[in-house]
């Protein structure tokens, strides 16, 4: 189960006519009382309609919402007051099945940007999504199938702690840059909290999950990720709320990476030795960022010189002298040199599906880590044309 595992929630997933293909296209995540609200949304400073759409409506309610409606096969971005007005009118249709005001409906899109979005052609079908909300894992699975893109898998989880549960589903495959990525994320539940803690719950949730995840240096238009808390259980801490958050968040994290496009490698990239936990930060986005790098992984050539080469371009403090370099633990660069190792077991672990290049700095206290991908010629293969 993901999003229905807390209790109170219940999902769906549908085509509703986006996807010429018929294959499901929307979903919806229903709360059975009004639930408190958070969200974290892109960066991009050309954000889509449903971002503009659901920033305002939580404004309006004050934090406030009974539902969230997912759509995949067109990302209404780009698209002016006709994509406002299109979410206007979704978001009142599925508030009138569930008997809610429409400001409690927040919107998520996904898909092609700069295409009118179809409005004619979706309306009947997310009039109808309502009648098939389910409590169970399947309907839970509906929902996280019918928002995948380029997606090959669906994306779920639940965690639970000291009475206090957390389900979560989310899309992503590419676009996976800094502050979030070209995905969407919904995550639920039962704790009793207040939408300001859960905010800084939220925001401090995806620091090291969502806003650590570079695949392309590519920042979408419409990521959104939205937590719901419906108080059906026990008052949750925000320490608790951090803690079963960040789990969550870092385990859709890792599904994403796992699955991004063209992707044979799924990569941690860990920098230890900094300045500062920001400086270790840049240094490993940097090396996350780097196309020889990525290049270099997918050969399965432990290529140290290019990892050294990166970081020391990241403008922070660095010092060859000082800095040690290891793929999957096995050290292989000392002090801006290359140093005797294990061949077999670096090679070994290169041909393993999730790698691991560790960079210390031997400077001071900050670490930092980065989730990445080689540059597989399936990424090539999904995006040299409109995708």
């Amino acid at each position: 189960m993901s999003v229905t595992a807390p209790a109170g929630f219940s999902a769906t997933g549908a085509s509703v006519g986006i996807k010429a293909s018929g294959v499901p296209d929307a979903a919806l995540v229903v709360s059975a009382r009004p639930a408190v609200a958070a969200a974290v949304f892109t960066q991009n400073k050309a954000p889509a309609a449903p971002v503009q759409t659901s920033r305002a409506h939580l404004a309006t309610t004050g934090s406030v919402v009974s539902a969230v409606l997912l759509t995949s096969g067109n990302a209404n971005a780009a698209t002016g007051d006709a994509g406002l007005a299109a979410c206007s009118a979704l978001c009142g249709d599925v508030a009138t099945t569930i008997g809610r005001p429409s400001d409690e409906v927040l919107i998520c899109q996904t898909g092609l940007i700069g295409i009118p979005f179809p409005i004619d052609a979706a309306r009947p079908g997310v009039s109808t999504l309502a009648a098939t909300l389910g409590h169970d894992e399947a309907a839970a699975h509906r929902a996280a199938t019918a928002i995948m893109t380029t997606d090959t898998f669906a994306k779920e989880v639940v965690v639970e702690r000291d009475g206090v549960t957390v389900g979560g589903m989310a899309k992503g495959a590419a676009m996976l840059a800094p502050d979030m990525a070209t995905m969407l994320c919904v995550l639920t539940t039962d704790a009793v909290t207040d939408p300001t803690t859960l905010q800084r719950a939220l925001s401090a949730a995806v620091a090291p999950s969502f806003n650590s995840m570079d695949v392309d240096g590519a920042t979408s238009t419409n990521d959104t990720v939205i937590v719901l808390a419906n108080g059906s259980g026990v008052e949750a801490s925000e320490s608790l709320l951090t803690e079963l958050l960040t789990e969550a968040c870092m385990k859709l994290a890792e599904d994403m990476v796992t699955d991004a496009e063209g992707a044979t490698k799924a990569v941690r990239i860990t920098v230890t030795g900094a300045a500062s936990d920001a400086e270790a930060h840049a240094g490993a986005r940097k090396v996350a960022n780097s196309q020889l790098v990525k290049c270099s992984l997918n050969g399965e050539d432990p290529y140290w010189g290019r990892v050294l080469s990166d970081i020391a371009t990241a403008r922070i403090e660095m010092d060859p002298s000082t800095t040690t370099i290891a793929y999957g633990g096995i050290t292989v660069s000392a002090g801006g040199v290359g140093v005797d190792h294990d061949a077999a077991a670096v090679a070994a672990h290169m041909a393993e599906r999730w790698n691991w290049i560790s960079i210390d700095l031997g400077l001071g206290p900050g670490t930092a880590s980065i989730l990445t991908t080689d540059l597989g010629y399936g990424y090539i293969d999904e995006n040299r044309t409109t995708s």
